[in-house]
């Protein structure tokens, strides 16, 4: 793990859920990921940079005024050289700012704090803005109801917050969940495509659209047994490992899925368009940010992407 913070750096964020330090093996979900939820602005900077030593805390303090419209992550340029080359950084201070998982704005040297404070206004705007309370603890009662295993109370709950508040993310999503729980996909995915537009691509949407997707496939996973059999037989059977991945996720070994799909991307990344790659995003899409086989996942994925 590398090592931030050092003496001469930008000083520590008064809030660390709003700005952060990444690295290579985290910047996929740092910033890539995180952007579908919240725009992210990237500040690249050295301890060595005088600039960087005025930029960097003026934009925390534009971010945290934000209060959670926007977030900020810092990348030191030393120690990450690889993220340095994939977004051609030539000098520092540079800052991109992301949203929806691609760049959308940026700018190189420091600027005075009237400029800062406007770009990150308009980063904010971009995203949905900050949380607000609306009916959190009715989605709060149902999601307790979900994870106690009352599929049907839940689904109730949820649907009556819709029709409450026809744009609120959370109770769509446990819909969606809750429809995948008793076992019907096909209504999941009727509620999936009638989401409005405007929230359909939120984080949380795209957690249960891939949980849908997955639901999908491993509804026709061939046989486990026979699939390992012929990948033993021959490691280079693309295919079969693939389908083998499949089939782990339908057997809800969702670790064995992940390992099937890393191990076919070191061998060919581009096999069938990147199916590899693409598949193991649907997978960490549909898990928890922090759950360890994403976490895992993601860090292995990265390490291998930045060789």
């Amino acid at each position: 793990m590398l090592e931030f913070g050092k003496t001469d750096a930008p000083a520590e964020p008064t809030d660390e859920t709003l700005v952060k330090e990444s690295s290579e093996a985290n910047f996929l979900e740092d910033v890539i990921e995180a952007s579908k939820e919240v725009p992210i602005i990237v500040d690249f900077w050295a301890p060595w940079c005088g600039p960087c030593k005025t930029l960097g805390p003026a934009l925390e303090a534009a971010v945290t005024k934000a209060e959670g419209a926007v977030k900020m992550v810092k990348v030191d340029v030393d120690q990450n050289p690889g993220i340095s080359a994939q977004l051609q950084i030539k000098s520092i201070p540079t800052v991109y700012a992301f949203w929806q998982g691609q760049p959308v704005d940026g700018f190189q040297g420091a600027l005075p704090p009237s400029e800062i404070d406007q770009f990150v206004e308009r980063i904010a705007a971009m995203g949905p803005g900050a949380p607000d309370g609306g009916l959190a603890d009715a989605v709060e009662a149902a999601e307790a109801m979900f994870e106690a295993g009352e599929f049907d109370d839940a689904l109730q709950t949820f649907v009556a917050i819709t029709e409450e508040d026809p744009m609120n993310v959370p109770s769509f999503a446990g819909i969606i969940k809750c429809h995948l729980a008793l076992g019907e996909v096909e209504e999941a995915e009727a509620v999936l495509n009638g989401i409005p537009a405007e929230i359909s691509e939120s984080k949380a949407i795209e957690a249960v659209r891939a949980k849908v997707d997955l639901a999908k496939q491993a509804a026709n996973a061939g046989p486990e047994t026979e699939l390992s059999a012929a990948v033993e037989a021959n490691p280079d059977d693309h295919q079969a490992r693939f389908d083998l991945s499949t089939a782990l996720l339908a057997a809800g070994d969702t670790e064995g899925a992940v390992e099937a799909l890393l191990e076919l991307f070191r061998r060919d990344r581009d096999w069938n368009d990147g199916a590899a790659k693409s598949q193991m995003f649907t997978i960490f899409d549909a898990l928890d940010m922090k759950d360890p086989i994403a976490l895992n996942g993601r860090r292995k994925l990265s390490s291998m992407i930045f060789v």
